[in-house]
């Protein structure tokens, strides 16, 4: 039996990783810690793949109220969406001690999207810092390739393994992780020529997305939100970026590992990324500090690719056919 922490046992925040085995291994951690949550009444959110969802459900049976059961791979499909809808779960119980349990990464990811993810896990511990919760992170540590695993160690300031709690000797500091997940992205194949812009020329952005997008096998509500991203993201360029930028567009053709057949729109510019948290939770509808952008573009696409270095920004947007 895996003895967990208790909400604020090493500090306000608690964020463990929880390395299984097998589904027996699984339901003992996860079930255990949603289990202790119901007996504590503190409200719990559990947001996990599909069948892991099910066999949750089927093990805990009927004592269940007060869970809040989400799928992730429809929550986590774009890994940026998945911090706000832990935060505002946070925020509807405030006062009490909010458990969580997040799987953001699981067997038949594709390497951009587990990269995306591992950058969310890395910034649960910035932007939890200070707040009375748990987030619990299951790890399938035979079907994940040794690198996610060892990811896991660094953006985890806790592990759970072998029945034991222990610090992660391998934790790091979240703008370290991120930095290291801003390596180059891969060029797309046979290239693709880039459309240069300024002030003025937002338009003319709109209208290159949707005539390209018309040649695609997008529908029409997905070519919809892939110009209304794209016009987010250059809207952004002339705000934040020097006031200018460039983009380019090129078409997928799917592969089997859960990426469909689609779009991608690339946007550069010469912005800096201020708060890495931006998009990434609920601007307030007073705030001052922009962000509404950024937070439109994660709720559009189907994976949202960030890249910061000082030699400028890069958004790349997935949009794909379901």
């Amino acid at each position: 039996m895996i003895r967990l922490p208790a909400s604020g046992a090493y500090g306000t925040f608690v964020h463990p990783a929880l390395f299984y085995r097998g589904q027996a291994d699984y339901l003992a951690g996860v079930g255990g810690f949603v289990r202790a949550a119901l007996a504590a009444d503190e409200p719990v959110l559990v947001a996990v793949p599909g069948p892991r969802l099910d066999a949750l459900r089927e093990d805990l049976g009927t004592a269940t109220t007060g869970v809040t059961w989400t799928d992730m791979t429809h929550l986590g499909r774009n890994p940026g969406r998945i911090l706000a809808a832990l935060q505002e779960f946070a925020d509807r119980h405030a006062g009490r001690p909010a458990r969580i349990v997040g799987e953001p990464i699981w067997p038949g990811r594709t390497p951009a999207e587990v990269l995306e993810a591992t950058r969310h896990e890395a910034l649960i511990n910035t932007a939890f810092a200070g707040r009375q919760a748990t987030v619990l992170c299951p790890y399938d540590a035979l079907g994940l390739p040794a690198a996610v695993v060892s990811d896991a160690r660094r953006t985890h300031p806790t592990l759970l393994e072998g029945g034991e709690a222990l610090p992660s000797p391998d934790y790091a500091d979240a703008s370290s992780v991120c930095a290291d997940c801003d390596g180059p992205l891969p060029e797309p194949d046979g290239g693709a020529p880039w459309l240069a812009y300024t002030h003025g020329q937002l338009s003319e952005v709109r209208a290159y997305a949707e005539a390209f997008a018309r040649g695609t096998a997008l529908s029409a509500a997905r070519r919809g939100d892939l110009v209304l991203a794209v016009g987010e993201a250059a809207a952004n360029s002339l705000a934040h970026g020097g006031g200018s930028g460039a983009l380019r567009l090129w078409s997928t053709a799917g592969s089997g590992a859960g990426q469909g057949a689609g779009v991608v729109a690339e946007i550069r510019d010469g912005g800096r990324l201020a708060d890495p948290l931006a998009g990434r939770r609920r601007p307030a509808l007073a705030s001052v500090h922009g962000g509404r952008g950024l937070w439109m573009i994660h709720q559009l696409c189907d994976l949202v690719e960030i890249r910061a270095s000082d030699g400028g920004f890069t958004l790349r947007l997935h949009m794909t056919t379901f």
